[in-house]
C-alpha cells in the first residue's frame, strides 16, 4: 500500500524517533509498504516519520541508480534503529539534495564522506560497519529524520532565508508533486 508522505510543516517531521523490537505491530507490513511508497515517488531513501510515524525505521535503494552508478547495483537496505556512532570529519564534501517531504527545494549541504553506523535490518541481525560515499551522505540525511530534522537545517544562515519562501510555500500546501503528500493543516 502506497502511504502519504508527510511534508515539512508536520510535527512528527520534528520528533525523535523512538527505538522499536520485533513486536512492533505489523512491522514486516509496514516496511513492505515502505517499499512501495519509496518507488512509487521514485526516491532513494524515506524514514519511518517521513510516513507518520515517529520510530527508527529507513529503507533506502540505490539500486534504482545503478545504471550511472553501478556499484550500487543491488543495493537496497532496511535499517531498524540506526544510529550513526561515529563522523570521520577528515573528508567532507559538498552535494546537492532534495528530499520527499521538501518536494521542488534542492540545495548544497556539506557532509562527511564517512561514517560508522549501527542498525538491525529487517531480520533484527545487527550490523556495525563503515560506509561512504553517496551511501553515507543518504543514510545521514535518512537518520536526520529520526532526530527530528531536514536537510535546510544544516544550512548556512543565508541559504536558509533564501529558502525560506519556499518552505512557507510548503506549510500552505502551495506546491505540486507526483505522490500522494499528507500536509499539514
Amino acid at each position: 500500500m502506497i502511504l502519504p508522505i508527510y511534508t515539512y510543516g508536520q510535527p512528527v517531521l520534528r520528533k525523535e524517533a523512538e527505538d522499536i523490537d520485533q513486536n512492533y505491530p505489523e512491522l514486516q507490513t509496514l516496511i513492505a509498504n515502505m517499499w512501495e511508497t519509496l518507488a512509487h515517488s521514485q526516491g532513494i531513501g524515506l524514514a519511518a516519520p517521513q510516513v507518520g510515524l515517529a520510530i527508527r525505521l529507513v529503507v533506502i535503494d540505490l539500486d534504482v541508480i545503478s545504471e550511472d552508478y553501478p556499484e550500487y547495483e543491488g543495493l537496497r537496505r532496511v535499517c531498524i534503529n540506526p544510529y550513526i556512532e561515529e563522523y570521520d570529519d577528515k573528508n567532507q564534501d559538498v552535494a546537492e539534495e532534495g528530499c520527499l517531504s521538501l518536494p521542488g527545494i534542492h540545495e548544497k549541504v556539506k557532509r562527511p564522506t564517512r561514517i560508522r553506523v549501527s542498525y538491525l535490518d529487517e531480520n533484527f541481525q545487527e550490523h556495525d560497519e563503515w560506509v561512504e560515499g553517496f551511501l553515507a551522505r543518504v543514510m545521514q540525511h535518512e537518520f536526520d529524520h529520526l532526530d527530528g530534522q531536514v536537510f535546510t537545517d544544516h544550512l548556512t544562515g543565508l541559504r536558509r532565508q533564501l529558502v525560506k519562501s519556499k518552505l512557507n510555500d510548503l506549510l500552505k500546501g502551495r506546491f505540486s508533486c507526483s505522490y500522494k503528500v499528507k500536509v499539514r493543516r
